[in-house]
């Protein structure tokens, strides 16, 4: 978990960011697509039934992370080619996501149960107590990194966003 989440919330954005004067500056209209496939993505994965599958069955463990490592970088591709004057469009877009992500977090934290029972089959079984141990901490790790993220990206392109607007208006008065 902690890898997918450094994977897909530090290093595929910070290698974007890197990589930024090399993306193509067309790839910011593909914005709405590229959200809402890293949440569907996201959620889908994350799906009790998808997220079993993926725990005990390497190769579908290796297609859910190629797959929401892909939706990253088509997602930071998309918001770190907005134009400067659509910056509006990436703000919407992190907002929507980092909330999106909250929830998720906020759903494994406070469910009164393990809501992923994996962890109780075969000689290995864990006890409920620590699946649903690990469930809440995976889900508090989300609601602290994934918003980290998404809200200091989204709080640098507004601020940006303004200033521009700011010298903007100061040049045509």
């Amino acid at each position: 978990m902690l890898q997918h989440m450094v994977l897909m919330n530090l290093a595929v954005p910070g290698l974007i960011y890197v990589l930024r004067p090399a993306v193509p500056s067309t790839t910011f209209r593909n914005w709405p697509l590229a959200t809402a496939t890293q949440l569907a993505l996201l959620w889908g994965w994350h799906s009790p039934p998808a997220l079993e599958a993926a725990m005990s069955n390497v190769v579908i463990m290796l297609a859910m992370g190629a797959s929401l490592t892909a939706a990253a970088a088509w997602f930071w591709l998309a918001i770190y080619a907005t134009p400067a004057a659509g910056r509006w469009r990436a703000v919407f877009a992190l907002l929507v996501t980092g909330k999106l992500f909250c929830l998720l977090g906020a759903l494994l934290v406070f469910a009164p149960r393990a809501l992923f029972d994996t962890m109780m089959r075969g000689a290995d079984a864990v006890p409920m107590a620590a699946s649903l141990a690990d469930q809440q901490l995976a889900g508090l790790v989300m609601l602290v990194v994934c918003p980290l993220i998404y809200i200091t990206t989204g709080v640098v392109l507004a601020s940006r966003w303004f200033l521009r607007m700011e010298a903007e208006s100061r040049a045509d008065g």
